[in-house]
């Protein structure tokens, strides 16, 4: 008999992609699946839409938007599966997908296991196949495989140091013992702020690539928004804070005020970009020393 699955979805005020993934979902051979769909910010009650597309959905509302981490609390708090998978609502899953996550979790130090990830509009181009580790100096990493067509170059698994938040299986104890993502990211990074507290746990992230999923990316809050800007850039310090120390955590503060941040500023400056100039001024300038 296979483990009860929970899928985990947090939608914004998009109906009409949110509803595409529930079809998807709806059309799996795997049925051992309860699918929770948080309502984020709710404006207009969209639930029979919903049970249209999945009629068994349950249905979480809030009339508050609490953020992508907040919403997918919401949705882990209620979950009854042995095993979580989170899923962005812009993506669409394909038959074999649970199934090939789930073969992953043999070993228990397996806590969490990733997708490869390729853009739904360009279905051969990769978007993910794993991450690098976050440079202690500049706070950033890379998405292994990015922008590459797909010739089965990253079809080996592998343990990686981050998840990737746009779908993500989870095993329900990793939860227990971690807790959810940290709510004071609200949008971007939390996801690699709670890879950092589960490896410290003492489990391993995976990449599995004979999962494969299919994303919109940025349906939520453009390409490049000025809410996207700050989100990433705030949030880029705010991680850095959270999870390095002395001397690594010094380093990355003078190079991101002393070069990161005048060559933004010139860059958006010379383009043009006046809301993405001051959306990054702010996230760069947030220092709330409660975190």
């Amino acid at each position: 008999m296979s483990p009860l699955v929970s899928i985990i979805t947090v939608n914004f005020r998009q109906k009409q992609v949110t509803c595409e993934l529930l079809t998807s979902i709806y059309q799996l051979s795997f049925k051992d699946v309860e699918v929770i769909l948080v309502d984020n910010g709710m404006v207009n009650d969209e639930e029979p839409a919903f049970r249209e597309c999945f009629p068994a959905v349950r249905m979480i509302k809030s009339k508050e938007n609490l953020g992508f981490a907040g919403g997918n609390n919401l949705g882990l708090r209620a979950a009854k599966g042995a095993f979580f998978l989170l899923v962005n609502n812009d993506t669409e899953i394909k038959d074999g997908f649970i199934e090939n996550l789930l073969q992953r979790f043999t070993e228990p130090r397996v806590g969490v296991v990733c997708p490869k990830i390729r853009y739904f509009h360009s279905p051969e181009i990769i978007q993910y196949a794993g991450f690098s580790p976050i440079n202690p100096l500049t706070g950033r990493n890379t998405a292994i495989g990015k922008g590459e067509r797909d010739y089965g170059q990253y079809d080996r698994a592998h343990p990686v140091p981050y998840a990737h938040g746009a779908a993500m299986m989870l095993r329900r104890e990793v939860v227990q013992k971690v807790g959810g993502m940290s709510e004071a990211f609200f949008l971007y990074y939390e996801e690699l702020d709670w890879c950092e507290q589960i490896r410290r746990a003492g489990y391993e992230i995976w990449y599995e690539p004979s999962a494969m999923i299919l994303h919109k990316e940025s349906v939520a809050t453009g390409k490049e928004s000025p809410l996207k800007t700050y989100y990433l850039t705030r949030n880029r310090i705010l991680f850095m804070r959270r999870n390095f120390r002395g001397f690594k955590l010094a380093a990355f503060l003078i190079f991101y005020y002393s070069v990161s941040f005048p060559v933004n500023i010139l860059r958006l400056l010379k383009a043009g970009k006046f809301p993405q100039l001051k959306a990054f001024s702010q996230g760069s300038l947030m220092v709330n020393r409660s975190f």
